[in-house]
């Protein structure tokens, strides 16, 4: 039940910042905002301040920005207040702002972090105060004993024993060369942390191809949690905002190249469900790794929005363009229509999406 609360509770986040961005920009431009909602109809209750009503609905699942004029020529007294009426430079701002906003958030989120104390790979921290140094596994490899154990990312390596050898490693190789040694089909106990459980695990290291080394099909790095003071939190949470932006937009372009190829696999794609299972994951761990799950979230929310298909952001932008190039507006029967048999895709894809998460989860088996 309290992972589902979290998971409102950043999803809301993550769609009110970028409702937030529509909202306040539009205002700025002198746009009338019918409704800034949160979460989506039927209402709940709301109140009228000025020219917009604020709502409170029942499904909590993010919110929405109601703009005068947005969705088509709608009648009214206000024509010097309607979303068509203004200049386009405006309109494309309003459009974009969501996007900017997301990237605001992830900003704000991931300084926060470094302030709290962030986790962070020993050796890249040449700045600010370390502390909790601990093994942690950064890498499972499918159908690994690793995987078939239940270990995942973030668990803390505490010790491995072999009969009436123990280590408690200091560094990740140390749990390699340990492993190393192990004789062929002997097994290994792991002692790991998650949270604040300690759990034991056996495992029987499996060989590599080239039968030289036996794994248990992890990687590892020494983490530490970081904490910086507020000025350098603030541009350390900058550069891994600009970090994050772009390895998402990398991971992004290969998913999309192996789709035009025929390569891709829903293995590499999360929707709604594997996220919530992500967050779960995220919880046990702590504070400090939701607040990085929410912020990566967030970037990647603003990268999506930014690819030019109808119903999301890029496309009603690369709109924008088009009617300005070409001197006349959209009709907005077809603007409407184009955005809604892109929203109708996008439905289907999260459909196929979260169909794959339940079997990777193991839900068919």
């Amino acid at each position: 039940m309290l992972t589902l609360i979290i998971f409102i509770l950043i999803l809301s986040a993550l769609v009110m910042s970028h409702e937030f961005g529509h909202f306040i920009v539009a205002k700025r431009a002198g746009m009338r905002v019918d409704e800034f909602g949160f979460g989506f109809p039927p209402r709940i209750f709301g109140w009228k301040r000025g020219e917009t009503l604020y709502s409170i609905n029942l499904i909590p699942f993010g919110g929405f920005v109601k703009i005068y004029g947005e969705d088509g020529d709608e009648g009214g007294v206000d024509k010097d207040k309607k979303f068509t009426s203004k200049r386009k430079m405006d309109q494309g701002a309003v459009i974009l702002a969501g996007v900017v906003f997301n990237f605001i958030l992830a900003w704000a989120l991931f300084s926060a972090g470094f302030m709290i104390g962030f986790p962070v790979a020993a050796d890249s921290a040449t700045t600010g105060t370390l502390r909790d140094e601990k093994v942690i596994i950064t890498h499972i490899l499918p159908s690994s004993p690793a995987e078939r154990a239940g270990l995942i990312l973030g668990d803390s390596v505490q010790s491995l024993s072999y009969g009436n050898e123990e280590i408690i490693p200091l560094r990740g190789d140390e749990v390699s060369d340990f492993i190393r040694k192990i004789p062929r089909g002997e097994s290994v106990e792991l002692t790991y942390m998650r949270g604040d459980a300690v759990t034991d695990v056996t495992l029987i290291p499996e060989d590599t191809i080239a039968e030289e080394n036996r794994v248990i099909g992890i990687g590892m790095d020494v983490i530490g949690f970081l904490e910086l003071p507020a000025h350098k939190a603030l541009y350390e949470g900058g550069k891994r905002t600009v970090t994050m932006t772009a390895l998402v937009v990398e991971s992004l372009y290969e998913l999309l190249k192996k789709t035009v190829d025929g390569e891709a696999s829903l293995e590499s794609v999360s929707g709604p469900i594997g996220i919530y299972m992500i967050v779960g994951e995220a919880h046990m761990l702590g504070l400090s790794y939701l607040i990085s799950l929410t912020a990566l979230l967030s970037v990647t929310l603003g990268v999506m929005n930014l690819i030019p298909f109808p119903a999301l952001d890029g496309g009603r932008f690369l709109f924008l363009l088009i009617e300005a190039l070409k001197g006349s507006p959209i009709k907005p029967k077809i603007a409407n229509a184009i955005n809604f048999v892109g929203f109708a895709a996008l439905i289907l894809l999260m459909l196929v999406i979260s169909y794959g998460d339940l079997a990777k989860f193991g839900f068919f088996s």
